[in-house]
């Protein structure tokens, strides 16, 4: 089982992800690691990234993904993932379907998050740039960002624990 945890940037997939990962014991896999050094170099001068730039990182990862099905294991993934297209290409050619969990929430309460963090290549500035790309899943298991962290990691561990999977 392949789980991606998708959002705009500051949404908070990467705490969910490797707290969920952690519970389940599975491995975790941030997809900012696998974007190319011109890609994080943009954004850190505050440029939003497009299509282009944006196919060969969704390719790495989709490979990574279909490495890790190959071999029978399980992963937890964060990754952006805001347009249709995106999700699509990401899941294509698996062995085995992804499941989806999309964190939704407003632009002003993930523009006050992304304000007050530090250290971040990705500036708060460039966030209208994402929710003008995002295009909601339907397709998702989708949880309101508001809820404790401890809460949602709580029902993702109860909806994709191996006893509870229907798969």
């Amino acid at each position: 089982m392949i789980i991606i945890i998708i959002g705009v940037s500051g949404c908070g997939k990467t705490s969910l992800g490797s707290g969920l990962a952690d519970r389940l014991g599975l491995r975790y896999f941030e997809a900012d690691s696998f974007h190319p050094a011109a890609n994080i170099e943009k954004m850190s001068c505050g440029k939003p990234l497009n299509d282009e730039d944006r196919w060969p990182w969704l390719g790495a990862i989709r490979s990574r993904v279909a490495a890790l099905q190959k071999e029978g294991q399980s992963a937890v993934f964060t990754c952006s993932a805001l347009k249709e297209s995106y999700r699509a290409f990401l899941g294509e050619g698996l062995a085995e379907p992804v499941e989806w969990v999309y964190l939704k929430g407003t632009y002003e309460v993930i523009f006050d998050r992304m304000i007050s963090r530090k250290d971040h290549y990705f500036k708060a500035e460039m966030l209208k740039s994402q929710f003008a790309d995002l295009e909601e899943p339907e397709n998702a298991f989708i949880m309101d960002i508001e809820i404790p962290l401890k809460e949602k990691v709580n029902r993702l561990e109860k909806r994709f624990s191996p006893a509870d999977n229907k798969k």
